[in-house]
């Protein structure tokens, strides 16, 4: 909901005239199980496609992470807007960061990427699966459930919880997720008038970062099940993209491909993804998984 009041503030500075139609999805509702064991992230779209679809909705504010690589046909990514803090955050009530949790602490998430990447830092931590909104999260950090759990910088500071968080991973301790801290728009693709509405609130720099990371993510294979970080940042025409490919059941050293280049458009882009997508694919032979 936050999303989506910012979004409409956003329009109606433009003059146009908003209302917000809440809804209540899937990937809410299903919180016993790990996203990857209940299909993915779709899990927090399909009602608001439906919507879309039935017109009750003329656009869908999403987390863009939260969206998969391929949208069903007669649905576009038509905005994206500038992207807060991307990085991923160190919440707990009795330890600094990671590294003071001691020997065989118990640190709280859902996330595969986020599991592997850190296996990798500390191998000794027992990872329990984390779900729920923030409020339920912190609170069962609060109930001792954790000694510390990892949230998104970006939801955090949405919330005003900012002073929750501990410390902050660098993309080079955690990479974050294709997409992570942006928001994205999704409309019916035969909706132009939208679209062109639109336009100008596009934040081009993280509209070409994110079209690079959801690339590796789509040639990945890119949903909640698989260990994959990707994350790039913008130069003024330079693109630097990274991405990790990890285990999360440590059994395999993590796996990491970046490169960079000139991007001024979609298409250079997405090359770049695909260029790194390759690199990782050649590292990991045939079958990744």
């Amino acid at each position: 909901m936050w999303q989506a009041e910012h979004v409409k503030a956003i329009l109606e500075k433009d003059g146009a005239s908003v209302s917000l139609l809440g809804m209540t999805t899937q990937g809410d509702q299903i919180l016993d199980r790990s996203l990857s064991k209940v299909g993915g992230k779709g899990l927090f779209v399909k009602e608001l496609e439906v919507a879309l679809e039935e017109q009750r909705a003329d656009l869908a504010v999403h987390s863009l992470k939260d969206v998969p690589m391929a949208l069903p046909d007669g649905f576009v990514l038509a905005c994206v807007l500038e992207r807060e803090d991307p990085r991923d955050a160190w919440v707990s009530n009795q330890y600094a960061s990671l590294l003071d949790v001691p020997l065989g602490g118990v640190v709280g998430t859902s996330s595969l990427r986020r599991v592997a990447l850190l296996r990798a830092l500390r191998p000794d931590l027992r990872m329990e699966p984390l779900r729920g909104n923030l409020d339920t999260r912190l609170r069962k950090l609060d109930e001792g459930q954790y000694d510390g759990i990892v949230l998104a910088s970006a939801g955090l500071k949405r919330l005003g919880l900012e002073a929750r968080i501990r410390a902050v991973f660098s993309p080079e301790q955690m990479l974050p997720a294709a997409g992570q801290g942006a928001l994205g728009i999704e409309i019916r693709s035969d909706r132009a008038d939208v679209r062109q509405a639109l336009q100008h609130q596009v934040h081009q720099p993280t509209w070409l970062a994110v079209a690079a990371e959801r690339m590796v993510s789509r040639m990945m294979g890119g949903s909640c099940s698989v260990p994959l970080a990707a994350y790039a940042t913008m130069d003024g025409d330079l693109l630097y993209l990274r991405a990790a490919w990890g285990d999360a059941d440590g059994v395999r050293p993590l796996v990491h491909a970046s490169a960079r280049g000139v991007v001024r458009d979609d298409d250079a882009a997405m090359a770049l993804g695909a260029q790194v997508a390759r690199a990782l694919q050649a590292q990991l032979g045939a079958n990744p998984a």
